[in-house]
C-alpha cells in the first residue's frame, strides 16, 4: 500500500450536512407546495427549472466520470468519487417529474388534440411530440442513465477492495458505449422537457446548448465540493494547487464554450431570419426579457470570464468556490431565460414562488451527497492510477 493510500482516513459527512439538507428541501418544497395552491400554472414552469436544473447535476457528473475513463486522465482520480455521489441524483429526478406529467397540459400547448388538429405544423411533428412518446422517452433515457451509473459505481466500489487494474478497462468500455447514448439522450430530453414548450420553433443546436450548461454545472458543483472537503481533511493531502488550476482552467473553458454555443445559436438564426425561428429570439428581447438576455451574457459569462482568466485566479481556492455557486446560480438564471417566456411573455415574473428556485435544488443537492457519501470512501482507494492522480503537477 502507497503512503498515498496510507495517508487517506475514511471519515463520515458530519450529521449536521444531512440535516441542513433536509431543511432546505422541506422548506424549498413547502414553497412550491404552495405555489401549486396559489397559482398551478406558474409552479408548474418554476418546478420545470428545478428539475431541468437537478437534471444537469446529474447528467454533468456521470459525463465527468465516463470522460475520465475513455480519456485515461489521470489528475481528476482523486475526485472520481465525488461526481459518481453527485450522480446517484438520477435516482430521484423520476419523482420530481411527477408534478410535472400532473400538469403537462397547462406547460405543454401540443399535449391538447384539439390545437394539433388546427395546426399543419404541429400535426407534421405529432408523430414525435405526442405524450405516450414523450413519456417513453424520459422513461427510457432514466433507465439507460440509472444502469450505466450503477455500472460505474460498482465497478469502482469494487475496485477500493481488489485494486483490479482491469475493472479500470471494463469502466473504459463501458463509457465508450455510454457516451453515444448519453449524448441522444441529453439532446433528446432537452427537446422535450424545454424546447417544445414552444413547439413551433426548433434549433438544431440547442442539445449542445443545454449540454454545455450542464457540464459546467457539473464542473462547478465538483470544484466546490472537492475543495470543500480537501480543506475539512476529507480528501488527500497530497491534493495541490495544480489540482485546483485544473478545475479553474475547466470552468473558464466551458464558460467559454456556452457562449461559444450560445451565439452560434442565435447568429445562425438571426442571419437566416426565418420567422419560425426568430421569434423566439424577439420573445426574448422585448419588455423586461430584455433586461434579463443582457443579465444573462454579464452573469452567465462575463464575470466567470473576467473572474477567472488570470492565472493566478484558477487556483484560488476562495475564488473557486464563490465562482463555482455563482456559475450554478448562472445556470438557474439561463433555465429561468429558456422557459419562463412561455408562461409569461410580457414580462419575467419573480416573486415568493421563485424561491423555490434556489432552496430546492440546494436541499436535494445536499441531501443526495450526504446520504450517497455514507460508508464510501471519499477517494478511489483501489484505483491503480490513484497515486499518478495525487502526483499529479503542471
Amino acid at each position: 500500500m502507497s503512503k498515498f493510500q496510507l495517508d487517506y482516513v475514511k471519515k463520515p459527512i458530519p450529521a449536521k450536512v444531512t440535516m441542513i439538507g433536509l431543511v432546505l428541501f422541506l422548506i424549498g418544497a413547502g414553497i412550491l407546495a404552495a405555489g401549486f395552491a396559489s397559482d398551478h400554472v406558474r409552479a408548474a414552469f418554476n418546478m420545470n427549472i428545478i428539475y431541468m436544473f437537478l437534471l444537469s447535476v446529474g447528467v454533468g457528473s456521470i459525463f465527468i466520470v465516463a470522460l475520465e475513463y475513455i480519456a485515461g486522465a489521470v489528475w481528476s482520480v482523486p475526485f472520481r468519487r465525488v461526481n459518481e455521489v453527485n450522480a446517484g441524483i438520477f435516482w430521484i429526478l423520476p419523482l420530481l417529474a411527477i408534478p410535472l406529467i400532473f400538469n403537462m397540459h397547462d406547460m405543454f400547448h401540443w399535449t391538447h388534440k384539439e390545437a394539433v388538429e388546427g395546426d399543419k405544423f404541429l400535426t407534421q411533428k405529432a408523430p414525435y411530440l405526442n405524450e405516450s412518446f414523450f413519456y417513453i422517452r424520459s422513461a427510457a433515457f432514466f433507465f439507460l442513465m440509472i444502469l450505466f451509473y450503477t455500472l460505474f459505481t460498482r465497478l469502482s466500489k469494487k475496485q477500493d477492495t481488489t485494486g483490479e487494474g482491469k475493472l479500470t478497462g471494463r469502466a473504459i468500455k463501458m463509457s465508450a458505449m455510454f457516451l453515444p447514448i448519453f449524448g441522444i439522450g441529453v439532446t433528446i430530453m432537452s427537446i422535450d422537457w424545454i424546447m417544445s414548450l414552444e413547439p413551433h420553433w426548433f434549433s438544431t443546436i440547442f442539445g449542445v446548448y443545454y449540454f454545455s450548461g450542464s457540464l459546467l454545472t457539473g464542473l462547478a458543483l465538483l470544484t466546490f465540493i472537492a475543495i470543500t472537503l480537501h480543506q475539512k481533511g476529507y480528501l488527500s493531502k497530497y491534493i495541490n494547487k495544480d489540482h485546483y488550476y485544473n478545475f479553474g482552467a475547466l470552468l473558464f473553458a466551458f464558460t467559454n464554450f456556452w457562449a461559444y454555443i450560445g451565439f452560434s445559436q442565435f447568429l445562425l438564426i438571426w442571419y437566416s431570419n426565418i420567422p419560425e425561428e426568430t421569434f423566439w429570439y424577439i420573445n426574448r428581447m422585448e419588455g423586461g426579457w430584455g433586461v434579463v438576455s443582457l443579465l444573462l451574457i454579464i452573469i452567465r459569462f462575463a464575470v466567470p470570464y473576467f473572474a477567472l482568466v488570470a492565472q493566478p485566479a484558477k487556483s484560488n481556492p476562495t475564488r473557486l468556490k464563490f465562482m463555482s455557486i455563482w456559475i450554478m446560480f448562472a445556470h438557474i438564471l439561463d433555465l429561468y431565460w429558456l422557459i419562463m417566456p412561455t408562461f409569461s411573455k410580457e414580462a419575467p415574473v419573480f416573486g415568493w414562488i421563485e424561491l423555490s428556485l434556489f432552496i430546492l435544488p440546494a436541499g436535494v443537492i445536499i441531501l443526495v451527497f450526504a446520504i450517497g457519501s455514507k460508508n464510501k470512501n471519499m477517494l478511489p482507494v483501489g484505483d491503480p492510477k490513484l497515486q499518478r492522480g495525487l502526483e499529479f503537477h503542471l
